[in-house]
C-alpha cells in the first residue's frame, strides 16, 4: 500500500483522540487517524455511554415496580412491570450507534483522514497499521498517543464464562439471578446498583474497609443508605480467592476467614490500567510511570515529538479530561500557547444518588495545610428535593478561611452530576463564597442548595 504521510497521526480514536484529530483538522494541520476498534473508543461503545443507559433503563424499571407495589404517595399505581433485557440493551445499543456515526461524521467535515486497525510503532515518526486491505506504513511530523485504558484482570479471576468485565456486563442478554461484584468504586457500584434495579441479587466485595474510597465518608453514607434500601449486600475488608465451583467464588475476610458466594455472574471491577501493551512502544524510548506514560503539563513525553493523552497517562481516567487534553495538544501543534490546568476537573460518580467532586475536599485540604471554611446545606430542606421525592444527600463548600476564595465543591443527591459543570466553573473562575452566595439561583431548583452552602459557609444562611 501506498505510505501515508502527514503533519499529526493520532493513535486511538476515544474521547482524548477524536477530539485531538477534530481540533487539529479545524486548524488546518493534515491529520489522520488510527483505530483498532469503533470510533468513540471504551468510553462511547462499553462504558461512559452504554452504562448510563443501562442505568436510567433500571431507574424506570424500578420506578415502574414502585408504582405497582401501591407505594407511591403520590396516588398512581401501576399493572405489574416486566423486563426484557434484550431489548434494553438494544436500545442501548441504538444511542452508541448514533454517537459512533457522528464520530466519523466530525472526523469527516474536519477533513481527518481515519485508517482502521492497529498501530504499531516502528520509530519515533513512524507507525504501521496492520489493516484488512494489508500493512499501511504512516509517517509523521508529530505523534499523538491516545489508546486508553483497559479493565483489570485478577490473577485469581482470568475474565472468562461467568466472570466478566464491565464490557460483557453492558452486553447482558439475562439480568443475572446472583451478581457478584469484585471492588466497590464507581464502577462497580454504578453497575451493581443497576443490576439490583432490574432485579438481580447482588453482593459487593471490597477490600478496603468501606466502599468508594476516593470519596469521603460524608459523602458515600447517603448512597450507602440507598444500596442497603435496594438489598444490596455489601462486604469490605475481603479479598476474592477465585472460584469456588462453577456456581460461586471464594473470599477471605481479614481476619483470615474463609467462605463462599454463590454467583450466576462474577463481575470483576476492581480498575483500569493503561494501555501500552501492542504497540510497538518497545522500539521507542518513553519514560514511564509504572504502566502510564509520563508527561508535563503540555503531555509532552520524553521524546520530542510525541504526546500523550487520555488513560494512557494515568489517572484520573476521565473522558472529559482526555478531551481537554487532546483540544490543548492540537493547538500546541497549531502553534498556540497551552497548558493543561487540573484544577478544576470534576468527578462523577453515577450511583443512587449521584456524587459529583471538584477541587479539594476538607480532609484534603487540610492535609495541604489550608485552613478552610466549610457551608453544608442538606436536599432536605430544598423544596425541590422535596418534589421530586428525593431529599437525600447535600451540598458542600469548602472555601479557605482567610480570604474565601473556594477550593473545593463537593455534592450528593439524586440528578446532582448535572451541576458539576457550575460548581468547576465556580473553581476555574477564582470564585469566592461572596460570589456564589449573591449569584441568584432559580427557584425551585436544587441547585439552590449551592447559593445556600456558601451562605451558610459565611453564617449566613436562609433556609437552615
Amino acid at each position: 500500500m501506498k505510505e501515508i504521510t502527514c503533519r499529526l497521526l493520532v493513535i486511538g480514536a476515544g474521547p482524548g483522540g477524536y477530539v485531538c484529530a477534530v481540533r487539529a483538522g479545524q486548524l488546518g494541520i493534515d491529520t489522520v487517524i488510527v483505530e483498532a476498534g469503533r470510533p468513540g473508543g471504551a468510553c462511547l461503545n462499553v462504558g461512559c455511554i452504554p452504562s448510563k443507559a443501562l442505568i436510567h433503563a433500571a431507574d424506570e424499571y424500578t420506578r415502574a415496580v414502585h408504582l405497582s407495589a401501591g407505594k407511591s404517595r403520590l396516588g398512581i399505581t401501576a399493572a405489574k412491570p416486566s423486563l426484557e433485557l434484550a431489548k434494553t440493551m438494544a436500545w442501548k445499543d441504538g444511542i452508541v450507534g448514533r454517537l459512533t456515526n457522528g464520530v466519523v461524521a466530525l472526523l469527516k467535515k474536519a477533513q481527518v483522514k481515519y485508517v482502521q486497525g492497529r498501530a504499531r510503532f516502528l520509530d519515533g515518526k513512524t507507525v504501521e497499521v496492520d489493516t484488512e486491505m494489508g500493512r499501511q506504513v504512516i509517517r509523521a511530523e508529530v505523534i499523538v498517543i491516545a489508546t486508553g485504558s483497559t479493565p483489570v484482570e485478577l490473577a485469581d479471576l482470568p475474565f472468562g464464562g461467568r466472570v466478566i468485565s464491565s464490557t460483557e456486563a453492558l452486553a447482558l442478554k439475562e439480568v443475572p439471578k446472583k451478581l457478584v461484584v469484585v471492588g466497590a468504586g464507581y464502577i462497580g457500584l454504578e453497575l451493581g446498583t443497576a443490576f439490583a434495579k432490574l432485579g438481580a441479587s447482588v453482593t459487593i466485595v471490597e477490600a478496603l474497609s468501606r466502599i468508594l474510597p476516593l470519596y469521603d465518608a460524608e459523602l458515600v453514607r447517603p448512597v450507602e443508605k440507598r444500596l442497603d434500601t435496594l438489598g444490596v449486600r455489601i462486604i469490605t475488608g475481603a479479598r476474592v480467592k477465585g472460584l469456588a465451583k462453577a456456581d460461586a467464588v471464594a473470599i477471605t475476610s481479614t481476619d483470615g476467614k474463609s467462605s463462599t458466594l454463590a454467583a450466576d455472574k462474577i463481575l470483576v471491577t476492581v480498575g483500569r490500567k493503561p494501555m501500552t501493551d501492542g504497540f510497538g512502544l518497545d522500539a521507542i524510548d518513553l519514560d514511564m510511570d509504572g504502566r502510564a506514560i509520563r508527561v508535563d503539563d503540555k503531555c509532552r513525553t520524553s521524546m520530542r515529538g510525541i504526546y500523550a493523552i487520555g488513560d494512557v497517562t494515568g489517572e484520573p481516567m476521565l473522558a472529559h479530561r482526555a478531551s481537554a487534553q487532546g483540544v490543548m495538544v492540537a493547538e500546541l501543534v497549531a502553534g498556540e500557547k497551552r497548558a493543561f490546568d487540573r484544577v478544576a476537573i470534576p468527578g462523577v460518580c453515577f450511583t443512587d444518588p449521584e456524587i459529583v467532586s471538584v477541587g479539594l475536599s476538607p480532609e484534603a485540604a487540610k492535609a495541604a495545610g489550608i485552613d478552610v471554611k466549610t457551608g453544608i446545606f442538606p436536599l432536605s430542606a430544598n423544596g425541590r428535593a422535596m418534589t421530586l421525592e428525593r431529599e437525600d444527600g447535600f451540598v458542600r463548600v469548602v472555601a479557605r478561611a482567610d480570604n474565601h476564595l473556594v477550593v473545593g465543591i463537593q455534592a450528593v443527591g439524586a440528578n446532582l452530576s448535572e451541576m458539576s459543570a457550575a460548581f468547576a466553573l465556580a473553581l476555574e473562575m477564582g470564585a469566592r463564597l461572596e460570589d456564589i452566595a449573591a449569584t441568584v439561583h432559580a427557584h425551585p431548583t436544587q441547585s439552590e442548595g449551592f447559593m445556600e452552602a456558601a451562605q451558610r459557609a459565611l453564617g449566613a444562611a436562609i433556609h437552615i
